[in-house]
């Protein structure tokens, strides 16, 4: 490999990861609305994940794959913890940044990792799945 490529596959990562922060900042905004966790959105997010990888991000099929599939993995994540964030400002009366600051990451991870459920991480598996497989589809 050359530098040219390990600095684009970087580059692709960043990429992936900041759409999957990005996913899973979107994904709060019905969560929010609907006063529930909305695990089945997954899927969704997957398939857009999996489009949005494959057609601007990375070409080759399964670099693509992986990367849609952590983008995926990275947004189901960061949903929970968002969720989590959201559950303690609103039992605190904090404001959303500043209980996220109190809290902590290491706090924040915890109380995520209480919260989770089997069914959820069957629903993330899933928008992994479809996220991996979209991305491996051809390009219309």
């Amino acid at each position: 490999m050359t530098v040219r490529q390990i600095v684009g596959e970087c580059v692709a990562l960043c990429c992936a990861i900041m759409l999957g922060l990005a996913a899973g900042a979107v994904w709060l905004l019905p969560t929010v609305y609907l006063h529930r966790p909305l695990p089945w959105l997954a899927i969704p997010a997957g398939w857009l994940l999996g489009i949005a990888i494959r057609q601007w991000v990375h070409g080759k099929k399964w670099n693509a794959a992986l990367l849609a599939a952590f983008a995926t993995a990275v947004a189901s994540v960061y949903i929970r913890v968002l969720i989590t964030t959201v559950t303690i400002a609103a039992m605190t009366d904090y404001g959303l940044l500043a209980a996220a600051r109190t809290a902590g990451w290491s706090m924040l991870l915890d109380f995520t990792r209480l919260a989770l459920s089997k069914l959820d991480v069957a629903w993330s598996l899933a928008g992994i799945v479809v996220a991996a497989v979209t991305a491996t589809r051809r390009r219309s």
